[in-house]
């Protein structure tokens, strides 16, 4: 899964020598923000991770070093649940919805500007339906046929000429 490997390297990360926990905690809440959505709970656990520099943080913390880990280790933390979550769960239902809408309007635009809307319906019907694969593709194949040959063309020619779909070829 992608977003997992983008997760593993962003923990690589961690061990820069030149590690900017800033810089760091930006990159991950951007990759957190486009796998989650913005307004997760990962990312407003990230975002509270800091770096305190006042003296008094200094001396409880025995040293910049050991706050510097404590960080990097919240960060770690943060983004392995994540991973484990992807793992386990998948992507969130509103993302994976969010991705698919574009092409959903594209493909509806297409439909109802080729189609009566009858027509629309049982394309709906038959796409939706329970039935196997190859019964729901013969019913749509007989469906567009009924409408006339040059119906098809039009619909895959709505969808490949759409602004939207241009982005994605």
């Amino acid at each position: 899964m992608k977003e997992v490997d983008l997760l593993k390297k962003q923990i690589k990360k961690l061990d820069a020598p030149d590690f900017d926990l800033e810089a760091w905690k930006a990159g991950a809440i951007i990759i957190l923000e486009r796998i989650f959505g913005p307004g997760n709970q990962k990312i407003e656990l990230m975002e509270k991770i800091k770096y305190d520099q006042s003296s008094w943080a200094l001396r409880e913390a025995k040293g910049s070093k050991n706050m510097m880990e404590t960080c990097k280790k919240q960060g770690e933390e943060i983004l392995q649940i994540a991973i484990d979550e992807l793992e386990h769960f998948g992507l969130p239902e509103e993302v994976e919805e969010a991705k698919s809408a574009p092409f959903k309007a594209v493909i509806e635009q297409a439909l109802e500007n080729e189609l009566k809307i009858a027509q629309y319906k049982e394309v709906l019907r038959i796409v939706r339906s329970d039935k196997g694969f190859d019964e729901r593709k013969q019913e749509l194949l007989d469906l567009l046929h009924a409408s006339g040959h040059d119906v098809t063309d039009n619909l895959v020619a709505g969808i490949l000429l759409n602004e939207q779909t241009k982005n994605y070829l």
